[in-house]
């Protein structure tokens, strides 16, 4: 990170030779390093605290003194492993969660880089150095889900070079883990290439035991967020993991692993917390780390400790606890005043050096970004009327006796295969009479490929909806009736990415998401909460039976969680790694 103040000017604010730009007075200064609440003022010059203590030599005519009586002085917030595409962008995430005290995210790239490769990222992170927090970065090394030419993409150069940004820390989470347990040369290459140089490997470690976590630690990996119990924790803590405890629209798991803290009696240096990606309604209801901070606390965790993950904690984590994550002379000037220890929710936050945020409301401007200039990737690079053939959607079968394997939802993410008898007419499965599973077909944006299947237990009702809200960003379509289907592709075509949902041959829900197909454009937070609020209603009124569809649509598309899968390369059951049916040349569909 890169200071304003210098040193020599931080010396004098310190001795009284020089005027502070803001004095924080009166207020309980929480101090992460000792673990003490203590009485004392702090001043600020340009972006960096420059002195704490009980004197006040350095207000000078034109110091901001801020009247702190009765409050408490805190390090702003961390948080670790956000995912800046949840509906919500960069701008609007910041909007939001900047005045509820998080003042430094670091963000995980995986969507930009895939829509605008090396140079388009590197001119957005440019960019966002105008926004008035620590917007920091984890860079993928590989997607989410295997596809074609992936390994060109995230090659080793246009990665190496991208892990030398001052607003990269390091790399994000590998969710394919197999392939560090199995040594992937590409993968642990480029790991010893992050060591060298001083950064930190993210992990992602679902349902890995104890005995493959090992290899997972050994490979390289500095932290996993995916303990969903208090003993998957402790193997984590134990094999010398960063491990950070997650509480997230899909997995709300915080009352469970807190008992690692709570019950378990363990050193908590090595413990952080995290929202990992919620959903916008999640963010408006829970908070963000205000409302991990004021869970904790609520399950027992002591106040200190609680605080001490999300700050002291995740910055020695990151490297950076040179600079954040505490009140101290020479760090930067990310602090928040909280007018209690209850909720956790700051009166004013400072972000380097300047007051952001009053009572919950931003009082600075954010940046005006065209995210458009960044894209290299055509939204679709094929005729829109090719979408509007019905037969496209509908899964090619002319033996009524032969099973079909289908995609049965067992939560919210995790599915698994069911091989049924479905009925056939003019060689197609036809649903017509058969209830309880829709049609699902994965299209290439390049118009190259396309995988179909069906799906149990997702909205059974649901006529026809198109989403490039996926894993892929490719165009998923699901629904019982494939004019409707095509009708909901077409449109989202003419978006150039979003999610709709017709019923009855109108389109009733329209979601435009036109930054990577994932993202609107719109700076509000509360653009973003609108549209997941109508999704949700209008696919629970459908039959949807769960509560996370924005997390549902985006892991069906996925390879590494458990379960029966629609990919690029077809019909894919994870835990047997095997391919049940291939996807189709797209070509083949439109000469039938």
């Amino acid at each position: 990170m890169k200071l304003k103040a210098s040193k020599y000017e931080l010396i004098e604010v310190a001795q009284g030779r020089r005027p502070a730009d803001i004095y924080i007075k009166g207020g309980t200064v929480i101090n992460v390093y000792s673990g003490e609440f203590l009485q004392q003022n702090v001043a600020v010059y340009k972006d960096c605290i420059a002195y704490v203590g009980e004197a006040e030599d350095s207000i000078g005519e034109n110091t901001e003194v801020i009247n702190a009586e009765g409050m408490y002085v805190s390090p702003g917030f961390i948080e670790t492993h956000a995912h800046p595409w949840v509906v919500y962008n960069p701008i609007s995430q910041t909007e939001k969660v900047l005045p509820l005290g998080t003042t430094t995210t670091v963000n995980d790239n995986l969507f930009f880089y895939l829509h605008m490769g090396p140079k388009g990222f590197k001119e957005m992170v440019n960019d966002l150095k105008q926004l008035p927090s620590n917007f920091l970065w984890l860079v993928r090394l590989i997607s989410q889900s295997d596809y074609d030419g992936e390994r060109e993409w995230f090659n080793q150069k246009d990665i190496q070079d991208l892990l030398q940004l001052d607003e990269v820390v390091g790399s994000a989470e590998v969710t394919r883990w197999p392939l560090l347990y199995n040594g992937d040369p590409f993968l642990l290459e480029t790991v010893e290439y992050i060591k060298k140089i001083g950064k930190i490997v993210d992990g992602h470690n679902a349902g890995c035991s104890f005995e493959k976590l090992n290899s997972i630690a050994a490979s390289g990996v500095n932290a996993c967020h995916e303990a969903i119990t208090a003993k998957e924790a402790f193997d984590r803590l134990r094999l010398g993991l960063w491990t950070t405890l997650r509480n997230s629209s899909l997995r709300p798991d915080l009352a469970e692993i807190i008992k690692l803290v709570t019950e378990g009696n363990v050193n908590t240096s090595r413990i952080l917390m995290t929202t990992d990606g919620p959903q916008p309604a999640f963010i408006e209801k829970e908070g963000f780390v205000d409302g991990l901070v004021r869970q904790a606390v609520q399950l027992g965790v002591p106040v200190m400790t609680a605080l001490q993950m999300v700050t002291l904690n995740a910055a020695t984590y990151l490297h950076l606890d040179d600079y954040i994550g505490g009140i101290a002379p020479g760090k930067k000037a990310d602090i928040i005043l909280l007018p209690n220890l209850i909720d956790f929710r700051p009166d004013v936050v400072i972000a380097d050096g300047k007051v952001v945020a009053e009572k919950g409301q931003l009082v600075v401007s954010l940046p005006e970004i065209d995210w458009s200039k960044y894209v290299i990737r055509k939204p679709f690079a094929f005729k829109k009327s090719f979408l509007e053939k019905k037969e496209l959607y509908l899964y090619p079968h002319d033996d009524s006796n032969k099973p079909v394997p289908v995609i049965h939802f067992r939560s919210n993410v995790i599915t698994q295969r069911k091989d049924m008898i479905l009925p056939t007419m003019n060689g197609y499965v036809d649903l017509t009479n058969h209830e309880g599973i829709v049609y699902t077909a994965l299209i290439d944006r390049n118009g190259k490929w396309i995988t179909r299947g069906f799906l149990e237990r997702f909205a059974v009702d649901l006529e026809g909806m198109a989403s490039t809200y996926n894993t892929t960003t490719e165009l998923l379509v699901a629904g019982r009736n494939p004019e409707a289907m095509a009708k909901a592709a077409v449109r989202v075509y003419e978006m150039g990415g979003g999610i709709v949902i017709v019923d009855k041959d109108e389109i009733i829900l329209e979601i435009p998401l036109p930054l990577t197909g994932m993202m609107t454009t719109s700076p509000s937070f509360k653009t973003a909460v609108e549209y997941h609020n109508q999704l949700l209603a209008a696919v629970q009124e459908r039959g949807f039976p769960f509560h996370d569809i924005l997390y549902t649509l985006l892991f069906l598309t996925c390879d590494f969680l458990p379960g029966l899968r629609l990919t690029p390369y077809g019909l894919y059951d994870v835990k047997p790694d095997q391919i049940v049916k291939y996807s189709t040349p797209l070509y083949d569909v439109f000469i039938c």
